[in-house]
């Protein structure tokens, strides 16, 4: 199994039936695709969407209908569209329940940056800030590190995305919780050592006596 599958699996079991969920860019689309049995969610993307699924095999994609990165999608029968006011109205409302987005940095007061890297062209933040600020509930599905370089650190060195604290980081090693003392390592990755998890982490880990093995969507 790859590690954006592995992470995609394990996020996949965060959402409960009935939710309303934004997922980024990205390796977050992936959780799509592993719902539990029995899980009815539905998918908003910010450019005006919900009720979006994967485009089906054989269905040819329509120009206008995307998601926020310009991806081809399928609808799902009784979906909506609206216009970018409508589904910003929606994420600053607080009517998301959860967002799942990819992260370049978290640090141990569990900020993200994951809009920019300076010195690079960029489109923008996109909806990044105000989904963050917004969602009630804020998962990180990212690689645990990028080339070798550890991705959970002390301080972010990137611009932050949010001051707010996200509620759960998922990577293809563990899944951490940043809590008001600092990150919890909640599960290791099938095979992962806790030794290994500290190592490619440059933050500080609060390792409970028991340390269980992460669930993974079917």
């Amino acid at each position: 199994m790859d590690e954006k599958t592995l992470i995609a699996k394990r996020v996949a079991l965060e959402l409960s039936d009935g939710d309303l969920v934004n997922l980024g860019i990205g390796l977050p689309t992936l959780v799509a695709r592993y719902l539990p049995p029995g899980i009815d969610v539905s998918f908003q993307s910010e450019n005006g969407i919900i009720g979006m699924q994967a485009l089906p095999a054989g269905q040819p994609p329509l120009k206008d209908l995307t998601d926020a990165g310009g991806t081809p999608i399928g609808a799902t029968p009784g979906a909506c569209a609206f216009d970018s006011a409508m589904s910003f109205g929606l994420i600053r409302g607080g009517h998301l329940d959860v967002t799942v987005l990819g992260g370049l940095q978290v640090d141990e007061l569990g900020q993200l940056a994951n809009w920019m890297v300076p010195g690079k062209m960029v489109p923008g933040m996109g909806g990044a800030m105000d989904l963050v600020s917004g969602a009630k509930r804020v998962i990180v599905a990212m690689t645990h590190t990028a080339k070798g370089t550890a991705k959970i650190l002390k301080r972010c060195t990137l611009p932050l995305t949010s001051v707010r604290r996200v509620d759960l980081i998922v990577t293809e090693l563990a899944v951490i919780e940043p809590t008001a003392d600092g990150l919890l390592l909640r599960e290791t990755a099938p095979g992962v050592t806790i030794a290994e998890v500290v190592a490619a982490t440059e933050a500080r880990l609060i390792i409970p006596p028991d340390v269980p093995t992460m669930p993974l969507a079917a």
